[in-house]
């Protein structure tokens, strides 16, 4: 799968333009799902120097990308005049999402087990309110 990451807000905390503090289980999270097979696009505002930082904050911290700002490594804006900003990715990491970012092991488990946000709340609250359908007892004539 295709996953584009934002940074700020996302990977770290905001400070723009410098790198703010880690957002708890950030690069963890992105190493696991690098190992699990998944290409990680690094999706920022950040152009230059500033992005040239937060790549290599990332690289510090064992996270590699597979592209940054564009769809793949070897692709050339410069060269191909119908270049597309709109970047081709199956799912996006972001802080300015519709209800904000969950935390790093709820979107993992999201990606790791295919389900939605919807999926996961439904399942806590069955855990929470539903009560355990109970065993049924064993007869010895069974």
């Amino acid at each position: 799968m295709i996953i584009a990451v934002d940074f700020d807000g996302t990977i770290v905390e905001h400070r723009y333009p410098e790198i703010g503090r880690e957002v708890p289980f950030a690069t963890e999270t992105l190493k696991k799902l690098i190992e699990d097979h998944h290409h990680l696009i690094l999706w920022t505002v950040r152009e230059g120097k500033l992005q040239d930082e937060a790549v290599e904050w990332c690289r510090q911290r064992g996270v590699e990308f597979f592209a940054v700002n564009k769809d793949f490594p070897e692709e050339d804006t410069d060269k191909n005049m119908h270049y597309s900003r709109k970047l081709k990715a199956d799912l996006f990491i972001d802080d300015r999402n519709i209800g904000g970012l969950p935390d790093w092991g709820v979107i993992y488990r999201m990606i790791s087990e295919g389900k939605s946000m919807t999926d996961l709340l439904q399942e806590e609250w069955e855990e929470e309110y539903m009560p355990a359908t109970p065993k049924k007892k064993k007869r010895w004539w069974f």
